[in-house]
């Protein structure tokens, strides 16, 4: 009885070791994941990619690596051209190349937090120290998309150099680089606001001055113009009169008796007032005609 109960237990204790031992033949990398293959402690060179995977139980283990798109914030803290303090905070997406996990595993380490630390961080803390010394606080404002164009290219360059050293060339892909924010010291900011304030006040007196200078010569205008009208009318005025007597005069020379006519037009209608006593003294019409004739100046 007690050899079949021993047997009994070693069948049973002989069959969880069996299905734990098969229970460790096979494992399964997930989705956006590599697999690491280690060996009685040694990473093997070829990476597992997503899905089934056979291995040999309890000696071999697979670590998961995440090969997804990730990104990664750092503030870095520099100096800029003219020694102003700048605070720029970049982001960096990037990502993992799968059949290189293994090597970046053995080398570097492949969790998020040791690929930070180890290889972003670093190379955007130099970058931006190394870029940001290059402008004016005014041109890393103003020229942002040059900024950023130059740290993203010292970071890939600070990241394969690095790679580079521990023969892991293309181990990793930079994707973009975000410089998310520009913040510097508050004596700086208050500055830039003075210069604003100042540009705007200067701007705004300039177009004041435009302002009154174009109301004076548009009134300047409106009153020359006003006195050539004036000129011209006078000017027609004098020509109109003067022609009227011109043909009036050419009118008397042509025909005498029309002098006769305006004297008659012209009178009155009274005779002359004469003093002393006697007869109404007698008008000769024609010596009066006469004398107005020669009064008359010819055309």
């Amino acid at each position: 009885m007690k050899d079949l109960l021993g047997i009994g237990v070693g069948t049973a204790i002989g069959g969880v070791a069996a299905f734990l031992i098969a229970m460790g033949c096979w494992t399964i990398v997930p989705s956006g994941h590599y697999g690491v293959l280690v060996r009685v402690g040694a990473v093997q060179p070829n990476s597992l990619a997503e899905g089934f995977h056979l291995k040999l139980p309890l000696l071999d283990s697979v670590k998961d690596v995440d090969v997804r798109l990730r990104r990664e914030t750092v503030l870095a803290e520099a100096a800029s051209k003219d020694l102003q303090e700048v605070s720029t905070e970049v982001a960096v997406q990037y990502s993992l190349i799968g059949p290189m996990t293994p090597q970046t595993y053995q080398h570097v380490g492949a969790s998020p937090e040791i690929v930070s630390s180890k290889l972003i961080a670093p190379a955007i803390q130099e970058s931006v120290k190394a870029v940001t010394a290059q402008y004016t606080a005014e041109q890393l404002v103003t020229q942002r998309a040059q900024v950023k164009l130059g740290i993203q290219e010292a970071i890939e360059r600070f990241i394969n150099d690095t790679l580079n050293d521990r023969d892991l060339d293309g181990a990793l892909r930079v994707a973009n680089v975000a410089i998310t924010d520009f913040a510097f010291s508050d004596e700086f900011n208050a500055s830039i606001e003075a210069k604003v304030k100042a540009e705007q006040d200067a701007l705004r007196a300039e177009n004041e001055k435009v302002r009154r200078i174009t109301q004076a010569e548009a009134k300047a205008a409106e009153v020359r113009e006003a006195a050539e009208a004036e000129a011209f009318r006078t000017q027609q005025t004098a020509a109109a009169r003067a022609e009227a007597i011109r043909i009036e005069g050419e009118a008397l020379a042509q025909n005498p008796k029309l002098i006769e006519l305006r004297a008659i037009e012209a009178w009155d209608g009274r005779l002359p007032t004469v003093s002393g006593g006697g007869a109404v003294p007698f008008i000769d019409m024609r010596a009066l005609t006469a004398s107005q004739e020669k009064a008359t100046p010819s055309g």
